[in-house]
């Protein structure tokens, strides 16, 4: 089996791929972390050989922690962010799957991983992983226009559009509308990569607001903002500080 250590920020997304892999039966999973900072010591200890690693966290980024391990295991990042492909070749990771993870993708990944720690070749298909990540830069994306919230044996569809924000809590996700919120069955990993980011910005590890219901924004001590939609409550949703510059630019101020 294959030694494998899952950093992700979000834990739904890394229990997500924990289930994932254990169910493949093909990977011994060593250690898991939400903390990039704490898994850099953790890694260098228990030494796996296969690292799945998220982009986009708050700390440290992947890219950064890849930078701070003497000896660096396969790499395998999973990412809402179709942007960083061609950073993440440069620093030879073997694959690059998009959230939300496709049995598909990891089986693709597990099956490189597999040929590589079995042979002494060079790390990376170079032709495979070109192709791989042109796929992935060019893809075109289907984003979400509604979203399934089921209660009991009742479904309903909200559509995106009314959707002033998506929240996070208790290990549940929810879609806030004018009218009520609506408990969902995605992540908001899996939320930020499916929604127009056109539309769509993640402010918090645990929110996701939509623009068009964005009034105005407020600094607040410590780097942060805080973000006030014009809706009825005129509800406050804080900004973190390593999203309001993102949110910032977004804005073009």
């Amino acid at each position: 089996m294959i030694k494998a250590y899952l950093v992700d920020d979000e834990p739904l997304a890394r229990d997500r791929m924990r289930r994932m892999l254990t169910t493949t039966g093909r990977v011994q999973i060593v250690g898991a972390s939400t903390d990039p900072v704490e898994a850099v010591d953790e890694i260098c200890i228990l030494r796996p050989q296969l690292l799945f690693l998220d982009i986009h966290m708050p700390g440290l980024t992947g890219f950064e922690l890849l930078s701070q391990l003497k000896e660096q295991p396969l790499v395998v990042f999973t990412t809402a962010y179709d942007a960083h492909a061609l950073e993440a070749f440069r620093v030879n990771s073997i694959d690059y799957l998009l959230k939300p993870v496709t049995e598909e993708g990891l089986s693709r990944a597990l099956d490189r991983a597999t040929r590589m720690l079995g042979a002494p070749e060079p790390r990376g298909d170079l032709q495979a992983l070109l192709a791989q990540l042109g796929s992935v830069l060019n893809q075109k994306k289907n984003w979400l226009e509604r979203v399934a919230s089921r209660t009991g044996d009742k479904l309903e569809l909200v559509e995106t559009s009314r959707v002033t924000h998506f929240y996070a809590g208790d290990k549940l996700t929810y879609a806030a509308t004018a009218e009520r919120d609506y408990m969902i069955d995605l992540t908001i990993a899996d939320l930020e990569a499916r929604l127009d980011p056109g539309r769509f910005v993640r402010i918090h590890r645990s929110t996701i607001v939509n623009l068009d219901f964005l009034q105005e924004l407020h600094s607040w001590f410590g780097g942060k903002m805080v973000a006030r939609l014009k809706d009825a409550k005129k509800t406050e949703l804080q900004v973190s500080r390593d999203r309001a510059r993102v949110l910032r630019e977004r804005l073009g101020g």
